[in-house]
């Protein structure tokens, strides 16, 4: 008999739990395994009958885009009695499962561990009670458990990122976006409230991405008199030329005697201290709906995937594993430790031990914490001197969301640490002109939700005869220090300048270069600002043509951006549910599409309405777009009908993502902290950003070893290492 999954979702719904689901149902059949959703979480497994369904391939169908979990979720009070768990258990081998997938919060979680602890114990006693077979007995010894963390509010230590985090993050700032242009236009105070019972991520990260001057989280109660502070703060922003004063709440903020913060208590202490009538706004289970994001969609895929792998590959009575993300990789953890350490958070916080608190949530929500109050707070920490240093802020390539947040955190840390920030406006060609411009604290605000570049940019790569007025230009304005954010051409411009810097001596100074590019196409950081945004847009587009070939028999093929790189529709392929995704690194050879035709004919002939592929603009010379789609068209012999759609430049536009505008605000401050310390030390080294360095940056010259020039990418892609994940995921002909 075939190995038997049983997949749950259980606790809170969140937005990729169906992502999830899709990803192990199709990964067990890849491996000949069966699948059986238990539906209603742990409910379904007390229950059994019904609520325990064998799962095909056509059962995940169309749920990618989906919010919610498609089998359902419940609280179960039986589940917590030993009574309640020996029926789950009972059931349980009546359908010949002992492995489970389990996805849920830490509750969720804890509640499936101790029941793979007490499993023999039940099996022995059902036996003894005759409600199953000595054969059942000794075929199902161990329970074999993987867990997934289903959570919006991100509370798990162990992984960067829990299913739905990303998708509730897209909610909140959508709502502070369109909450901040009414507070703007009427002057207005407005008080967000989001959930995060026992962790301020929400909280913090949605008031970095939104702009927001205040957060209360559980981690950090306020000291007493925080009233105080808090409209010293507001007034302050106010005088810096703020319109709008946004304050974002977290549902389980506390005082430090414990006293809950709420809404309504912040928003009575600004009127009997400023008289102004903030209005509330509170979000609720709006956070957990919608359709979830791309990058729910295709991490919450390739864990269900390594779940399904950990679980197949368990020894019998092994502990149970927690499948997460770390650094954009898939991890398997021991999920008692986790689940251990994530409850201690809460027993810190609890004990009044805020430091401890803050660092179990891990050294990236710390660092936060103070590049938010550095580039929140009017109110520099070092005092410009009348002889103050000047850093300029140029971007330089192709247009990429999130550059208006990266220039934005790199003014204001700058200016949070005495220096005098110069805007190069125009890109490389405004070096050239001379076109610099002074920027204060209140020139960059407002400019984190906008899309676009303010400051401009070109891709354009300086000739020999462009250096010596980009000299004369840096000497002329005393730049002692240069941010220079962009893609291919920022990269390629910076490592002119360094081939140059015997020649020129106004290029010997310290330049820190920050990956911003649609393409994600740069060595040594793993998204570029700018990536998630495009990612999300081919998605959204992949979500509509999905949508408009539903009344009909029709095969797309969609086109994304990414020249030589093929991150945009592979990830697109993943996030999007394609069955097939054409990349630049590998090309298209006349074999390989008359298989994949033969899978397309073979689709429809099964009863399908829908095929997608995915292709990248340069995947091939010859094997176009529309060579594609005629040769699909020609063999479908009017079966159905093939369409093409060139998303294009809307790639490059939009409102950048909450994950980008992150990225952009922890690599923009990272970078001038990291030119801070040059200048500091009297040192004139390049740098660009790296994962592996402990500022974040690493010289240049050994992050662009990794670049090969010619193909304009790296050569170490690890989204490439996703292509298998892709594959079995993949219809083949024959599977409905």
């Amino acid at each position: 008999m075939s190995s038997r999954i049983g997949v749950l979702t259980s606790g809170g719904d969140a937005q990729g739990m169906n992502a999830a689901v899709r990803s192990i149902v199709r990964a067990a059949i890849h491996q000949d395994a069966e699948v059986h959703a238990i539906r209603e979480g742990w409910l379904g497994a007390v229950e059994g009958g019904e609520h325990i369904i064998r799962m095909g391939w056509g059962d995940v169908s169309g749920i990618l885009n989906k919010g919610g979990t498609i089998i359902g979720t419940a609280r179960c009070a039986a589940f917590r009695e030993g009574s309640g768990r020996r029926r789950a258990v009972r059931n349980l081998i009546a359908r010949g499962i002992d492995k489970v997938i389990v996805i849920g919060g830490d509750g969720s979680l804890t509640g499936t561990a101790l029941l793979q602890t007490e499993w023999p114990q039940h099996v022995a006693d059902l036996l003894a009670e005759g409600e199953i077979s000595e054969e059942d007995a000794e075929n199902h010894p161990f329970l074999q458990v993987v867990g997934l963390v289903g959570s919006i509010d991100n509370d798990m230590v162990g992984t960067d990122m829990t299913i739905g985090t990303d998708s509730a993050m897209h909610r909140i700032t959508e709502a502070i976006d369109a909450i901040s242009s009414t507070a703007e236009s009427h002057q207005r105070t407005f008080i967000v409230e989001v959930m995060g019972r026992r962790c301020g991520y929400l909280a913090l990260m949605s008031a970095v991405s939104g702009g927001a001057d205040y957060a209360f989280l559980p981690e950090i109660p306020p000291r007493n008199g925080w009233e105080d502070r808090l409209v010293e703060l507001l007034e302050r922003g106010r005088a810096a030329g703020r319109r709008d004063s946004i304050v974002v709440v977290a549902e389980g903020a506390t005082d430090r005697d414990q006293e809950p913060i709420t809404a309504q208590r912040i928003r009575q202490a600004l009127l009997e201290r400023t008289g102004d009538d903030a209005r509330i706004t509170i979000l609720g289970h709006v956070q957990r709906g919608g359709r979830p994001s791309a990058y729910d969609r295709w991490m919450a895929t390739a864990c269900g995937v390594e779940a399904v792998n950990q679980v197949l590959q368990a020894a019998d009575g092994a502990e149970p594993v927690l499948v997460g993300v770390r650094r954009d990789a898939v991890v398997a953890l021991p999920l008692l430790e986790a689940v251990e350490n994530t409850q201690q958070v809460g027993e810190f916080i609890a004990d009044g031990d805020y430091a401890s608190a803050i660092r179990a949530r891990g050294p990236g929500f710390t660092t936060m914490i103070d590049i938010y109050r550095g580039i929140t707070e009017a109110d520099p920490s070092v005092g410009e001197g009348s002889e103050a240093r000047r850093i300029g802020v140029m971007n330089a390539g192709a247009l990429a969301p999130g550059m208006n947040q990266l220039a934005r955190v790199a003014i204001r840390s700058g200016i949070d640490l005495g220096y005098e920030m110069l805007a190069i406006e125009g890109g490389v060609p405004g070096l050239v002109s001379g076109h610099f411009s002074r920027w204060t604290w209140s020139d960059v605000e407002g400019m984190a939700q906008t899309g676009g570049a303010d400051l401009g940019t070109r891709r354009y790569i300086p000739k020999d005869s462009d250096l010596y007025a980009m000299a004369r230009q840096l000497e002329a304005n005393r730049i002692d220090a240069l941010v220079v954010t962009g893609g291919f051409h920022a990269y390629a411009t910076v490592a002119l300048l360094e081939r140059e810097r015997h020649r020129y001596p106004a290029f010997d100074i310290p330049i820190a270069v920050i990956p911003a590019s649609i393409d994600n196409n740069l060595p040594g950081w793993p998204m570029a600002v700018g990536a998630d945004t495009a990612l999300n847009t081919v998605v959204d587009a992949i979500d509509m043509v999905r949508m408009s070939a539903s009344a009909s028999k029709r095969a797309f093929i969609v086109e994304t951006m990414g020249r030589g790189c093929g991150f945009l529709p592979l990830m697109g392929g993943i996030a999007g549910g394609a069955e097939k995704s054409y990349l630049p690194e590998l090309g298209i050879n006349l074999s390989e599409l008359e298989e994949d035709i033969a899978a397309l004919v073979d689709a429809f002939e099964m009863g399908r309405n829908f095929y997608l592929a995915v292709i990248g603009e340069e995947a091939s010379e010859h094997y176009t777009t529309d060579v594609l789609r005629r040769l699909f068209e020609a063999e479908g012999r009017g079966r159905f009908t093939v369409r093409e759609a060139v998303i294009g430049h809307m790639q490059q536009g939009g409102t950048p993502s909450p994950f980008d505008r992150i990225n952009a605000t922890r690599l923009a401050h990272n970078a001038v902290v990291h030119l801070d310390g040059q200048l500091t030390d009297k040192t004139t080294q390049y740098s660009a950003a790296s994962r592996n360095a402990p500022g974040l940056f690493a010289r240049f010259r050994d992050v662009t070893e990794d670049m090969d020039w010619e193909s304009q990418r790296p050569r170490h892609q690890w989204w490439m290492d996703l292509r298998d994940v892709f594959l079995q995921l993949s219809r083949r002909p024959g599977q409905t």
